[in-house]
Formats: C-alpha cells, sequence, structure tokens
C-alpha cells in the first residue's frame, strides 16, 4: 500500500510537470508573439514567477481536496486519485500533440470526478454539487467551485479584455490632444516602447498568477491521497525518513509544507522545458498582437486567476487568457478574430471534463475488473 501511495504521488507531480510545460503556453504566448521577449526568456520569467506564486497560497488546494468528492459516500484510494492523474495527464498530452490550449485545471477535475464515480458504483452522489454555507465564496461542491467559475471566468476574461483595451485606447486618445511632451506620449513608436516594457511585468503577473492558482491542483492533489492513505492504515509504521508523509491532525484541511515546495518546483521545472505548439495557437493563429494588446490581455487575465485563487476557486488559465486575448482582439477588430481558430478552442474546452473524466472512469473500472481496485 505505501508503495502504491508513492506512485501516486509521483504521478501527481508527474502531472504538475506537464501541467508547467502544457500551460506555459497560456501564460507566455502573447509576450512572445508581440517579440517583446524572445521564448527562450520568457520561459525563464514565467518559471521564475511559477514558483512564486505557487508559494503564495493554498485556497485552491484545499477546495481539489476536501471540496469536491464526498468521502463519506466513497472511498478516495490511492487507485481511485492514480486514476484521476492519469485520466488528466493523458488528455493533456492529447490536447498538447494536437496544439490546443485546453484546461489543466479541468482535466484534473474531470479525472477526480470520473475515478470517484466509478469507485462509487455509478452513485452520482459521490460527488458534492452544491453545499451552501451562507457566504457564496466559501460555498463547497462542484457548481461553486467549478461550474460557476467555468463559466464566468471566459465571460469576464472576453469582457474585461476589451475593457483594458478600450481603457488604454482612450487614455492614448487624451494624450493626443494635449500640448507639448504630453503628446508625444500618445506616438506610436514611444506607444510600442513603452507597452514592450511594460508588457515584462504583465507577463510576470501572468506567471505569478498561474503559478498561484494551477500549482495548488496537485497540492490538493497530494494532500487527498495522504488524506485517504492516512485513513486506510497505509502509513501506518512508517519510516523514520518518510514520517513527513504523515498529512497529522488536521488531514487535507492543511497543505503540509513539503508538499507546496515540491509541487512549486516542479511546475517551475515543467515550465522551463516549453510548450510551444501551444504558444503558435495562442499567441500567434488567433489574432495579430501588438504589445500594448499583450498588456491589456495578460493584465486583464492575472487579475481574473488572482481574484479567483483568493476565494479557492481552481479556475483554468487557458480559459482565462484565451478569451482575454478573444476580447483584445474583438476590441482591435471583430472581423481581426480567425474563428476557425477560436472554434476548435471552444471544443476543447467543452470536452475536456467529460474526456478526461471518461478516461479516469474507464481505466478504474479496469483495474476493478482484474482486482487491483
Amino acid at each position: 500500500m505505501l508503495t502504491l501511495v508513492l506512485v501516486v504521488i509521483l504521478a501527481a507531480l508527474v502531472f504538475e510537470f506537464i501541467n508547467g510545460f502544457h500551460d506555459t503556453a497560456n501564460s507566455i504566448a502573447t509576450v512572445v508573439a508581440t517579440k517583446v521577449l524572445s521564448p527562450g526568456q520568457a520561459v525563464m520569467l514565467a518559471a521564475i514567477m511559477n514558483l512564486v506564486g505557487a508559494l503564495t497560497g493554498t485556497a485552491v488546494a484545499k477546495t481539489i481536496a476536501s471540496g469536491l468528492i464526498d468521502t463519506g459516500v466513497v472511498e478516495v484510494t490511492s487507485q481511485v486519485i492514480l486514476c484521476a492523474l492519469l485520466g488528466g495527464i493523458v488528455w493533456n498530452l492529447i490536447t498538447w500533440w494536437k496544439g490546443l490550449p485546453s484546461s489543466s485545471s479541468h482535466a484534473l477535475i474531470g479525472g477526480l470526478c470520473g475515478a470517484a464515480l466509478a469507485a462509487a458504483h455509478n452513485d452520482w452522489g459521490a460527488l458534492i454539487w452544491s453545499e451552501a454555507v451562507g457566504d457564496w465564496t466559501k460555498n463547497k461542491g462542484i457548481l461553486w467551485k467549478v461550474v460557476v467559475p467555468m463559466i464566468s471566468s471566459p465571460i469576464a476574461g472576453f469582457l474585461l479584455g476589451i475593457g483594458v483595451m478600450l481603457l488604454l485606447w482612450g487614455l492614448i486618445a487624451l494624450l493626443s490632444r494635449a500640448t507639448g511632451w504630453l503628446r508625444r506620449l500618445a506616438r506610436p513608436n514611444f506607444v510600442n516602447k513603452f507597452f514592450g516594457k511594460a508588457q515584462i511585468i504583465s507577463a510576470a503577473y501572468m506567471g505569478y498568477a498561474h503559478g498561484h492558482n494551477d500549482a495548488q491542483k496537485t497540492m490538493g492533489i497530494i494532500a487527498l491521497t495522504l488524506f485517504g492513505a492516512e485513513a486506510s492504515g497505509a502509513l501506518n509504521d512508517l519510516p523514520d525518513w518518510l514520517a513527513f508523509l504523515h498529512p497529522g491532525s488536521a488531514g487535507e484541511q492543511d497543505i503540509a509544507t513539503w508538499i507546496v515546495l515540491t509541487c512549486a518546483v516542479v511546475m517551475a521545472l515543467g515550465t522551463a522545458s516549453g510548450g510551444w505548439k501551444i504558444i503558435k495557437t495562442l499567441g500567434h493563429k488567433m489574432v495579430k498582437l501588438h504589445p500594448i494588446n499583450g498588456f491589456a490581455a495578460e493584465t486583464s487575465s492575472a487579475t481574473i486567476l488572482t481574484v479567483a485563487a483568493h476565494f479557492g476557486m481552481p479556475v483554468s488559465t487557458t480559459h482565462s487568457i484565451s478569451t482575454a486575448i478573444m476580447g483584445v482582439g474583438f476590441a482591435k477588430n471583430p472581423r481581426a478574430l480567425k474563428f476557425s481558430v477560436v472554434e476548435r478552442i471552444i471544443w476543447a474546452w467543452i470536452l475536456t471534463i467529460p474526456a478526461a473524466g471518461g478516461i479516469a472512469y474507464g481505466l478504474l473500472k479496469l483495474l476493478q475488473a482484474i482486482g487491483w481496485a
């Protein structure tokens, strides 16, 4: 049993690494597309800021660990979590291979729900659908922590992208009507140079927000694994050098420091390995971007991710940056958006949770059939 727990933790870290290179594109696509940074410079910036972001909170991790699956209905065993992770990993690799910016967050959530449903023998009560506690920001369940942000974050990304873009253009228009040196600030050459520098800051903000939200999801999975292992007795009589695996009396309500540090470093390493296929889709195929557009998209997306992480909502980095780019492109020229690319991305969004969930469900049923679960 202990060996299985260690295998699950390893699989979780593999998922975190893949999340790093799969979602690297989300945090650096715009800064590469606008040629403000080279791909190598952008990847290193994202890796460093992912690490910083991953070390600054655990609210999303606690949602994954205790807010989606009813452990009173289904036992969340190591096999369940392993199949959940494999469902997310397989779907991530498929979409990466196809160059589609699908959501690693939703792949993981879909895998977790699919595996839990299989373990509960199709008892849908195993999933926490909605658990209200008065303050909606603290509510648990798939409705509040997955569905609401899944719908609202793309809309917010699109509208905020438009709003920030219009605000920046409004400021430039005001400067162009001014006199003296202020008027010079509105010249295209100065605007491009200024936002070329400013986009380095917005790209760093985006990298921070990605780590702050996404890295926490694997932290939650590892905490959930250890909580289940402790409850089943798999961690009894641990050797001294593995004593850190005990989750403690708080269980999954408290994310151990070693989990936070490990996930942060692994995501940063994954980020450093890059994900160029998705960068091409987001940064080049969807709409042509200039530094001011990249700044607007990154600032909009990063703000959504940071706010969502504060409330423990595992929001998709992919959804927020993709729709922010769409919003910026729409503000620029509605006809500039390449809707065939947008359509492919939307289909990837729609399919991610059921596809990853289906893979995880099938894997656990296979393990049950051969007596391994």
